[in-house]
């Protein structure tokens, strides 16, 4: 059993009070405020990155294709960026050309999986939610492409993971269409969202928390269950209910909304609680390490909602689809240093940011769900 060790700091948000919570013992540190996040040019010279949207990217898609709210961004070894998106956001007048009898000349959804080029061209698209939804991923959400070059789709509103080869060709199931059975069940599944894979054991690790509150593991050859555990490596309880937290009082001792997750070179896993407002650090055999509580006042739908790394991993970036902007802390201390965006349409605005990766140069890619709908790249500087 842990002591906790807590620590008062400040976030650039109404001033308000962000706690870190790390293993070990010792008294508490002192409660002094931390300098508050460094101007551009002041982050840019301590080596803190710093983001210029690009737009160029991406291209143009072919035959008419729009998307819909997107769900999941991710970077593969080729840097090609892959997309997941919901179609069945896109209204009639934004789909007229598919409509019976059509209503004008353009559009028609893009399928929901999509892959761009490093130059932002579509090099294709799969995933079709008329078709058989034994096959297909309905409802999206969350994208990675594995050291196999295999995609893991979540689909958060039917309790399943699957895995397809690049072309779109199923693989594997893991969870059963629509069925869901608590956090403690082995077979299924109940909302999973943010996928990882190890490359070295071919574990993956997936979010599995719009219904359930947990970090689940299971092979990725077989889909065999291997572990799970809930916030701080403990049992979750379904019984929670997050909304009766108060962001002023301590953390809950379990999840809120499971939504995003990455692993680290060390071994590390970072779980993104979105409606805990905090990122979680754990071993990868589920032992808690550590905690960072980010804008508690968000109560409405949160702020952690997908991670990216650096390239060296010195820094992890933190899209928040509430306040409509990207966060960039430290990794070794979870320190807040940088943030960049804010809410709205216009080129370098975001509007719901809730799928994020990075290119192996640092540059960042985010898509945006609700009526945000679009993904854009943000250059590294």
């Amino acid at each position: 059993m842990h002591r906790l060790r807590t620590r008062s700091v400040w976030a650039p948000f109404l001033a308000l009070p962000i706690l870190v919570t790390a293993c070990g013992g010792g008294a508490p540190a002192g409660t002094a405020p931390a300098a508050t996040t460094p101007a551009p040019t002041a982050a840019a010279a301590n080596g803190v990155p710093t983001f210029k949207v690009d737009p160029a990217w991406p291209l143009e898609m072919p035959n008419n294709w729009i998307m819909g709210a997107i769900t999941g961004v991710f970077v593969d070894a080729k840097g090609h960026v892959w997309v997941t998106h919901l179609p069945e956001t896109l209204t009639e007048e934004e789909t007229s050309q598919i409509q019976k009898p059509p209503l004008g000349t353009c559009c028609m959804p893009a399928p929901s999986v999509v892959e761009f080029d490093a130059d932002g061209k579509v090099v294709q698209g799969w995933g079709d939610a008329s078709q058989d939804p034994s096959q297909y991923p309905r409802n999206p959400h969350g994208i990675f492409v594995d050291h196999n070059d295999f995609v893991w789709i979540g689909t958060y509103r039917h309790d399943r993971v699957m895995k397809f080869t690049r072309d779109g060709k199923l693989v594997l199931t893991v969870g059963t269409y629509d069925q869901t059975k608590g956090s403690n069940d082995k077979e299924h599944l109940g909302g999973p969202a943010g996928i990882w894979v190890e490359p070295k054991t071919n574990e993956v690790f997936v979010a599995d928390g719009y219904k359930n509150r947990r970090v689940i593991v299971f092979d990725g050859e077989t889909g065999k269950y291997l572990r799970h555990w809930g916030a701080y490596g403990e049992t979750p309880d379904d019984k929670y209910d997050f909304g009766d937290r108060d962001p002023n009082g301590p953390p809950p001792r379990q999840f809120s909304t499971v939504h995003g997750l990455i692993g680290s070179k060390d071994g590390l896993i970072y779980v993104a609680d979105r409606r805990g407002n905090r990122i979680q650090v754990f071993e990868q055999s589920g032992k808690f390490v550590k905690e960072k509580i980010i804008a508690p006042l968000t109560l409405s739908s949160g702020s952690a909602f997908a991670f990216a790394f650096s390239p060296d991993e010195k820094y992890i970036h933190m899209a928040d689809g509430t306040n409509h902007k990207v966060w960039t802390l430290r990794r070794d201390d979870l320190e807040i240093v940088g943030e960049f965006g804010r809410g709205g349409h216009q080129l370098g605005q975001m509007l719901r940011p809730h799928g994020m990766a990075a290119d192996a140069k640092g540059n960042l890619y985010v898509g945006e769900a609700s009526t945000g709908r679009r993904i854009q790249k943000f250059s590294v500087q």
